[in-house]
C-alpha cells in the first residue's frame, strides 16, 4: 500500500506537519501568556512599579528548549534533503529542458514529448536544463521542486506510486506567460509505459 503520489510524500509531509504543529503551540502559548501578564500586570491592578530580577532558571529554559527542536526539525529536514539527493544507480534517466514557457521531454532512445511519461513503482531522474532564463521544476503531487538554471545541471528523482495524471508547473517567475507553463506527469503501468516509450 503506497503512503502517496511519491516516495516522498511521507517525508516532506511530516517535516510539514511538525513544523506548523509546533509554530501552532507556540503561537497559542503565547498569546495566553501575552494577555494573562497584561490583565494581571495591568497599571491599574498595579499602580507602582516593581523591579522584576532576572531568572537563571528561566533564562536557560527558553534558550535550551527552542534548540532542542530546531535541532530535530533541521535533523528532520536534513535526512530529507540526503534521500532526495541520493539517486538510484538504476534509475530511468529523462531529460528534462526548460524555456519560455513549456517543458520538453526526452527520453534516451530519443522519444520526446511535452508530457513527461513515467512507470510505476520505478526510480526516475530527470536532468534539467534551461534554455534562458531561470525556472523550477514542481510536481506538487510528488513534493518534489527543483530551481532550473541556464548553464547548469540540476537533478531530481523520485518513485510514482500511484497511476494517474498530476501537474508539473514552474515555480519561479520567468516571464510573461509564466502562468501557463504548465505540463502533466502520466504514471503508466510497467507494460504500458515500455509500450508508449518503444512503440512509438
Amino acid at each position: 500500500m503506497s503512503s502517496g503520489a511519491s516516495n516522498f510524500i511521507e517525508s516532506v509531509d511530516g517535516v510539514f506537519i511538525a513544523a506548523l504543529g509546533l509554530s501552532i503551540f507556540f503561537l497559542l502559548l503565547i498569546t495566553v501568556l501575552m494577555l494573562v501578564f497584561v490583565f494581571k500586570y495591568s497599571r491599574k491592578r498595579n499602580p507602582k512599579a516593581t523591579n522584576i530580577h532576572s531568572s537563571t532558571w528561566l533564562e536557560v529554559t527558553w534558550t535550551i528548549i527552542p534548540t532542542i527542536l530546531v535541532m530535530i526539525l533541521f535533523w528532520y529536514g536534513w535526512t530529507g534533503y540526503k534521500e532526495m539527493s541520493d539517486i538510484p544507480e538504476d534509475a530511468l534517466t529523462i531529460d528534462v529542458t526548460a524555456q519560455m514557457w513549456k517543458w520538453d521531454f526526452r527520453y534516451d532512445n530519443g522519444v520526446r514529448s511535452d508530457t513527461l511519461f513515467v512507470p510505476i513503482n520505478q526510480p526516475v531522474v530527470v536532468v534539467m536544463h534551461s534554455n534562458d532564463v531561470s525556472h523550477s521544476f514542481f510536481i506538487p503531487a510528488f513534493r518534489i521542486k527543483k530551481d532550473v538554471y541556464p548553464g547548469r545541471e540540476r537533478r531530481a528523482w523520485f518513485i510514482a506510486q500511484e497511476l494517474g495524471e498530476y501537474d508539473i508547473a514552474c515555480a519561479e517567475y520567468c516571464g510573461l506567460n509564466h502562468s501557463g507553463m504548465y505540463a502533466k506527469i502520466v504514471v503508466l503501468p510497467e507494460d504500458e509505459f515500455a509500450n508508449w516509450l518503444y512503440n512509438r
